[in-house]
């Protein structure tokens, strides 16, 4: 039984090296710089789905938490993002991405987008804490920045 145990195990092992390496050759692999920005997004959507949840009445307002979650977002928007985009790592070169190669083509626009919701999210996080109101009419403006760039950015979800 020993032995048996340890041949299960050696077997394991080598279809966990052999499945790794298949994936690492088929790309399965995504560079560093597409997963801060895949975790970046997961912050985002996050908090969003926080004051979301608040904002659709399907979770009792909180003034704290709502004004955590969009100090969170407006940190979130005001961090050096120019790391994550390195040529080569949009969805025609890189299958594991939804980031379409046109954020490589248009620069100044992506930046335009960026500031937007830079400004949106610093606006929401001085008023979310001011009540329901105020979170609904704040969080508006973030919902159309982030659509704004992932309508033109970004490969729709299958």
């Amino acid at each position: 039984m020993k032995n048996f145990g340890k041949i299960s195990l050696s077997a394991l092992t080598v279809a966990a090296l052999a499945s790794a390496a298949l994936a690492a050759s088929h790309g399965g692999e995504l560079p560093a710089s597409v997963k801060a920005r895949q975790a970046h997004m997961s912050l985002n959507g996050f908090n969003i789905g926080v004051l979301a949840g608040m904002a659709r009445g399907k979770v009792d307002y909180d003034a704290e938490a709502a004004s955590a979650a969009a100090k969170n977002l407006a940190a979130l928007a005001g961090m050096d993002q120019s790391r994550y985009w390195e040529p080569g790592t949009d969805s025609d070169s890189l299958a594991g991405t939804r980031a379409l190669p046109a954020i490589w083509a248009n620069p100044e626009d992506v930046a335009s987008k960026a500031a937007a919701l830079a400004d949106a999210t610093a606006a929401l996080a001085g008023t979310a804490g001011d009540g329901l109101e105020a979170l609904q009419a704040g969080l508006g403006p973030v919902g159309q920045a982030c659509g704004a760039c992932h309508k033109a950015y970004q490969l729709p979800k299958d």
